[in-house]
């Protein structure tokens, strides 16, 4: 499918990959410009990213446009879920090379777990998603039918298809390989193919994961692209057939808000930006408890993890002014107790440096800014002796006497630093002021609350959500179990509103949909049963009775495989009648003796019922028996129901009927069988809906594991 990239060196000029094949730019090209890349540990320059005009942007994003959308559309949804799952494996085989690359970057073996196993584990997620919750075609219905007319002719429902153009990606350097992949999976399951733009200092290591993806023969042509060096007007070659996602600054993404691109040309566009993240401790979570404990390990973990250069890592501590001290003091000695500074290749080093002595730089120019603002440094602050040439920075806190000091609420020391912020409690456990400080952040990606108080986890909650993408609830329960303020995970929205950038990412299914559009599509129900690929109830149908059946001019659905099955396949019941004995019977054998079944008076009273009326799951077990077709064949296993509605009750003496609807055929890639819904509908004799509801079988695709049964 795609060539072999050329393998990397101690140092190397990094190559991009375009067009399904790789180009390694020339440094000594007239004009080029050529940006060293440096190992975090030592300042020695490891690889060279050049700009000199031999990556083609425009080329690659039609090659996205044309090549990527024609192969990653000739397969279904599950099937690309399944090439990402092989991926994943693919990947996990060979992580080795990429921890040896991601040492120079400065972070530590814990460090790669968050993002390379983490990248790969988001491949898994996105893998299993796609299989298990999404329909094995291109369409993906949104919601229920709408009916739009009194006859039900004309209805409507919601779909979500592929956007036509490319997802184009622009990396911050903290997560090249998470960051990558998080955006990457999502699309690709969605069928959009990728363009990323890493950030350059970290660009070594997606270069090396994009080259296991490409050498393993299992991406479809044009669906990943990447490009080093250059790639600043990546923006002016998007359209509204695309989606841009960005991680990094604010400031560069108002600039790409502001482009042509998105403001004329209808580019979609989401950004993950600033984020000055809170982790409260509430007034309950006093020393000593498990609570503080907890809060105390999560401020320690958020400054240390990547040495503090995570987009969810707390910046702002919000405590009862009261235990500014004795927070301060547990996680300065916390910090003198587990952490030791120093190059990730040494087995000793448990917090290594920041990316690059720019970075390094930033950050010690933002710490002035915090003291500048009447901040005091009250553990580190800066850089460590003895480490010339390094990115090193001490693990730094600080406090202020005045929390809603603005530069605390505005500066982002984006390294290993917190801000201690104390709030009036007022001696009550009053949380209103801390609510107030964790605003002041302008829109967050997380916030964390410690406490074992329920009253006040539902006061902050409700207080500070709107402001917020993720909320991260702690106390004894759940300190062991939690994933962690700072981890993303792909089954939940990542993202955040106001400062944050107002994005989302992950997410699950809603990941997906990203890069999807979501269209209202109005028509007859024929109409909506072409488009989506799933049965409409009035549109056309294969119908058979067990009269058929029996005169041998009609099949079961449940005698056909998924090969004969098809979507409108309907059987129709012979009629069943209700019996006062059978009410009681059920009620008896059961032990379902609610009133409505066995006391005549009392559900005559009762302004539901006409009388004594079946129990709801009688009926919908005679219905089980109105259509099963008992003898083995392709139909393994009931495996539920959903969307259950009783909708008229049913006295003794009344008839009932159920119509057994083929409404949704799902084959799995990975086995010899498939899901099938089935939409059953009982009506009784009067032509009125009893229940309404969906059957689940598994149906083999061929019908040979049973088919000699019983000869």
């Amino acid at each position: 499918m795609t060539a072999s990239a050329p393998a990397q060196a101690d140092v190397t000029t990094l190559p991009s990959y375009i067009a399904d094949r790789w180009i390694t730019p020339d440094p000594s090209a007239p004009g080029a410009r050529v940006t060293p890349v440096t190992d975090a540990s030592t300042g020695a320059t490891t690889a060279q990213a050049v700009a000199d005009g031999s990556v083609d942007i425009a080329a690659a994003v039609d090659h996205a446009r044309t090549v990527g959308q024609r192969h990653l559309g000739e397969l279904t949804t599950h099937e690309r879920a399944l090439i990402l799952k092989n991926l994943a494996l693919h990947l996990n085989d060979r992580r080795d090379s990429l921890y040896r690359l991601s040492f120079a970057t400065g972070t530590t073996s814990r460090d790669n777990l968050i993002d390379i196993d983490g990248g790969i584990g988001t491949l898994f997620a996105f893998s299993s998603k796609g299989r298990r919750e999404l329909p094995n075609t291109n369409v993906i219905p949104d919601g229920p039918v709408e009916v739009l007319s009194r006859d039900g002719s004309f209805v409507a429902r919601h779909i979500h298809t592929a956007i036509p153009g490319v997802a184009a990606q622009v990396n911050a350097f903290n997560f090249p390989v998470w960051g990558m992949l998080e955006k990457f999976a999502p699309a690709f399951v969605a069928g959009v193919p990728s363009i990323v733009k890493p950030a350059t200092q970290t660009a070594p290591v997606a270069v090396e994961c994009v080259r296991l993806m490409t050498e393993s023969g299992l991406l479809p042509d044009g669906s990943l692209q990447l490009i080093t060096g250059g790639g600043r007007d990546l923006v002016d070659h998007l359209d509204e057939r695309d989606h841009l996602a960005f991680t990094g600054s604010a400031d560069t993404a108002r600039l790409l808000r502001g482009s042509e691109a998105v403001q004329s040309q209808g580019l979609r566009f989401s950004a993950e930006a600033d984020s000055l993240n809170a982790a409260i401790l509430a007034p309950d979570a006093t020393p000593g408890t498990p609570e503080f404990d907890a809060y105390i390990r999560i401020l320690f973990t958020e400054m240390t993890a990547k040495a503090g250069q995570k987009c969810t890592a707390v910046r702002r501590a919000v405590v009862p002014s009261a235990l500014v001290d004795d927070v301060v003091d547990a996680l300065a000695a916390k910090l003198d107790e587990k952490v030791v500074l120093g190059d990730p290749r040494d087995d000793a080093t448990t917090m290594g440096p920041l990316v690059s002595t720019d970075q390094q730089a930033d950050v010690a120019g933002a710490v002035r800014s915090l003291v500048d603002a009447g901040a005091t440094v009250r553990y580190g602050g800066g850089v460590p002796e003895g480490t010339r040439g390094g990115a090193f920075f001490s693990p730094t806190i600080l406090s202020v006497d005045d929390p809603r000091t603005p530069a605390v609420h505005d500066t982002e020391a984006f390294g290993p630093v917190v801000t201690v912020l104390g709030y009036d409690d007022k001696g009550t456990g009053d949380v209103t002021e801390a609510v107030e400080l964790t605003n002041l952040g302008r829109g967050s990606l997380v916030a964390s609350l410690v406490t074992d108080d329920m009253d006040t986890a539902a006061t902050v909650s409700r207080g500070i959500a709107a402001l917020h993408g993720r909320l991260h609830l702690v106390n004894r329960q759940d300190a062991k179990s939690s994933t962690g303020h700072g981890s993303p995970l792909p089954v939940l929205v990542h993202g955040g509103p106001g400062r944050a950038g107002g994005g989302e990412e992950l997410g699950g299914v809603r990941g997906i949909t990203h890069f999807m559009q979501r269209t209202a599509v109005q028509g007859s129900p024929d109409h909506l049963t072409a488009v989506t690929g799933e049965w409409v109830r009035g549109a056309a149908t294969n119908t058979v009775t067990r009269q058929d059946i029996d005169a041998g001019t009609g099949v079961h659905p449940f005698r056909k495989s998924l090969t004969e099955l098809r979507i409108g396949d309907q059987l129709v019941s012979e009629p069943r009648t209700v019996t006062l004995d059978d009410i009681r019977y059920f009620a008896d054998t059961t032990g379902d003796t609610f009133y409505a079944h066995t006391d005549e008076a009392a559900a005559t009273a009762n302004p539901f019922f006409p009388r004594r009326v079946a129990h709801g799951y009688l009926l919908v077990s005679w219905a089980a028996g109105l259509f099963v077709e008992p003898a083995p064949g392709p139909v393994l296993a009931n495996y539920g129901l959903e969307n259950l509605r009783f909708i008229t009750p049913v006295s003794y003496d009344d008839t009932i009927r159920v119509t057994l609807t083929a409404k949704r055929i799902t084959p799995r890639v990975t086995d010899d069988y498939g899901e099938v819904c089935w939409d059953a509908l009982i009506t009784n004799q009067d032509g009125e809906t009893v229940a309404t509801y969906d059957v689940l079988t598994l149906v083999e695709k061929e019908d040979t594991t049973y088919a000699t049964w019983g000869q």
